[in-house]
């Protein structure tokens, strides 16, 4: 049973983590129906100002310049290539997110080479024991950060002039342009904000128990995609309920693998993908998506 309870508590807090990167999928897509398919160098490239920062600075102040620094990039990205195909199809702009997530990643990946980058966290290996069950402070610090980042975000996307914005804008862009909302404005805040909530994903994917920022970081960041999808591209709260069910279905099917040898390795890998399948197939539009009905 304590197996159980600390696999548990292990996949809500890294479940958590995949909402923060969920929910830049669901910003994004909100603000503009595109799927960024270029999030997961939005969060290598946070991760990488982070680390290569806190040794000069201090972690606190480097962990600021890394959520600005991806916030810039992903502000950057929609000013300079996003606006540029305004108007175009939106399956074409997410092929444009590509060839962006080639280029960012190439060029970070060539940086970090094959070094493996600690990030300067102030937990360290430590671990809280309560019982039979341990968990690392970095589990606990992502689930508190986690949460309280989740509900700012809520709250602002309900009651603020922007929250306003970005829901008009979602709902109808041409009657929102109409009434005077300004639609880049909108684009530009929402890659903004994806880019700061996917650096602040990019401490906690990196930190105790793993060893902390290499190449294949970016990697990680695309379990976040089953959890975008499955709880419906256009819902935040989609977003909180696919990170932590692709989260504890990760961690316990990895906690549990020697039990079920006879599906192979890596298993903990594929549940999340084989839980936005399932879900697909009887939700099409995910958990908490919305369904669109198109005239014919």
């Amino acid at each position: 049973m304590s197996t159980f309870v600390e696999l548990l508590l292990n996949g809500l807090s890294m479940g958590s983590v995949y909402a923060l990167i969920a929910l830049g999928f669901v910003v994004i897509f909100r603000a503009t129906e595109v799927v960024n398919f270029a999030h997961a160098s939005l969060l290598l490239a946070g991760g990488y100002v982070t680390a290569t920062l806190h040794d000069d600075i201090g972690f606190w102040p480097a962990l600021l310049a890394g959520v600005a620094g991806a916030a810039l990039v992903g502000a950057a990205v929609e000013f300079l290539v996003m606006r540029r195909y305004r108007g175009t199809d939106q399956s074409v702009l997410a092929i444009v997110t590509i060839g962006v997530d080639i280029l960012l990643t190439t060029e970070l990946t060539r940086r970090i080479g094959t070094d493996v980058l600690a990030m300067g966290d102030p937990w360290g290996n430590a671990v809280l024991t309560v019982g039979p069950v341990s968990l690392a402070h970095t589990r606990i610090a992502a689930f508190v950060t986690a949460g309280l980042l989740i509900t700012v975000f809520l709250l602002a996307f309900r009651f603020t002039s922007w929250g306003v914005a970005m829901r008009a804008a979602a709902e109808s862009p041409e009657t929102a342009a109409l009434m005077g909302v300004r639609l880049g404005r909108v684009s530009l805040g929402a890659w903004a904000v994806a880019g700061a909530l996917a650096a602040v994903a990019a401490l906690f994917l990196t930190v105790f128990p793993t060893p902390g920022l290499e190449r294949a970081t970016s990697l990680a960041a695309l379990k976040a995609f089953p959890a975008a999808i499955l709880g419906g591209l256009d819902s935040t709260t989609g977003a909180l309920v696919g990170g932590l069910l692709v989260g504890v279905t990760e961690s316990l099917a990895t906690g549990y693998q020697s039990d079920l040898t006879f599906l192979g390795r890596g298993l903990g890998d594929l549940a999340p993908y084989l839980v936005m399948v399932a879900i697909l197939l009887i939700r099409p539009a995910g958990l908490f998506g919305t369904k669109e009905l198109a005239r014919v």
